[in-house]
């Protein structure tokens, strides 16, 4: 009776258990499914919706904006390889891009070197200290005649001929861009009786450039240093020319011709020669420094002869800015050349700057007019004070074609 109950009783926990197990999986799945129902009415879909619009949205603009930059840059490349298609076809504009870097390259390493120059205490020449609106104006040339304390009748000469005097000489530099100035320093006495004559004469004609240099036959490379220094920071222009005081110069001549290597950075033009350096002691033009040429009777490296050449702003300004270590040689015309050497400058020997006084004139008839003529055998015209004159008469080109002129 006892085993009876007892297997009674393991029938009904047995029951009752799986009653339970049953229940709890319909309550889970009731819970599951309320719990769905719950979620949807507090949480509404859309805002996963809106975030994904505005993705979407934001990755359209970002692909837009892309498509407009790289069109952009298409075009800009495009436009550049235009522009620089042009220039490539234009040999004067590369000269002209070119010319410009230099310039301003130039004018930074001037400007270093004179503030260099002021730092360590060297004088400067009153000549430096001009109006701002002066050295902003450009010229075509700056022709400096070299002249000394003696030479008061070839000066007189010169500007009684090819040099035009006063209020002419200044329109000439407003209207045409050419500067003309005697050249000349002062004596190893500065204020003495030599100075006071030229400064005499300066208050009457004002066309001297005065240089802070003492005056002296074997200061010659010095002086011309020092003119195309002093010219170069007085006046911006195109070319700087040295002439001696006993030469006739037809002007106009001139700057038609330099007018024509505008666009070369660095042209050095004159008559090239190349003579003999000179070791015996005593004689005219003896070359103290011969050794440095090599064996006896060696010859000059070739450079322009003395009595006019003409450099380029860019050489001017280089020897400006080095004006402190390029070596003198006793004759200018062999320093001038020697500063040069190394550079990559172009010279042009052009014989139309050195004729004689005898074939000026059968050229100048025949329509070839002579930039520059002179004597050799006086290195100038002989005695040029008194035949002047009569040089300009027979070479020169005519008094209207200085204003009729254009370059």
């Amino acid at each position: 009776m006892s085993l009876k109950h007892h297997h009674r009783g393991l029938e009904l926990s047995a029951s009752k258990s799986f009653v339970s197990k049953k229940w709890t999986l319909f309550l889970c799945i009731g819970f599951f499914c309320a719990g769905i129902l719950f979620s949807d009415r507090m949480w509404p879909e859309p805002e996963a919706n809106v975030v994904s619009r505005d993705t979407v949205a934001s990755d359209e603009r970002l692909r837009l904006e892309s498509e407009d930059c790289d069109s952009s840059k298409k075009g800009l490349k495009r436009e550049s390889k235009d522009i620089l298609g042009e220039v490539y076809k234009s040999p004067d504009a590369i000269q002209t891009l070119d010319k410009t870097i230099s310039n301003l390259e130039n004018e930074l390493a001037a400007a270093r070197a004179a503030q260099e120059s002021i730092m360590n205490g060297s004088p400067v020449s009153d000549d430096f200290k001009l109006p701002e609106t002066v050295t902003k104006r450009k010229y075509l040339m700056v022709v400096g005649v070299n002249t000394a304390f003696s030479s008061r009748k070839r000066r007189d000469s010169v500007r009684a001929t090819w040099m035009p005097p006063g209020e002419e000489r200044k329109k000439l530099e407003e209207e045409k861009g050419i500067v003309m100035r005697f050249v000349i320093g002062h004596s190893a006495t500065p204020g003495g009786i030599l100075d006071r004559a030229i400064q005499a004469e300066e208050s009457k004609h004002g066309d001297f450039l005065r240089l802070d240099h003492v005056e002296g036959y074997l200061e010659l490379s010095a002086k011309t240093k020092t003119y195309f220094t002093t010219a170069f920071a007085m006046w911006d222009a195109d070319f700087y020319v040295k002439v001696d005081d006993d030469v006739h110069v037809n002007i106009a001549t001139l700057g038609a011709e330099l007018a024509r290597y505008r666009m070369k950075p660095r042209v050095y033009i004159g008559c090239m020669k190349s003579g003999p350096v000179l070791a015996q002691k005593g004689v005219r033009y003896h070359e103290p420094e011969y050794w440095k040429f090599g064996e006896e009777g060696n010859k000059y490296f070739r450079h322009a002869t003395g009595q006019l050449y003409a450099i380029s702003r860019e050489l001017a300004s280089y020897i400006s800015i080095n004006q402190n270590v390029l070596h003198k040689y006793v004759n200018e015309d062999v320093s001038l050349g020697s500063w040069f050497l190394g550079l990559d400058v172009e010279h042009v020997d052009d014989r139309r700057l050195c004729c004689g006084t005898t074939d000026c004139e059968w050229k100048a008839q025949a329509g070839n007019i002579c930039v520059a003529s002179f004597d050799w055998s006086c290195s100038g015209i002989c005695r040029s004070a008194d035949r002047m004159k009569d040089v300009h008469r027979r070479c020169g080109e005519g008094e209207k074609a200085l204003l009729a002129a254009s370059f």
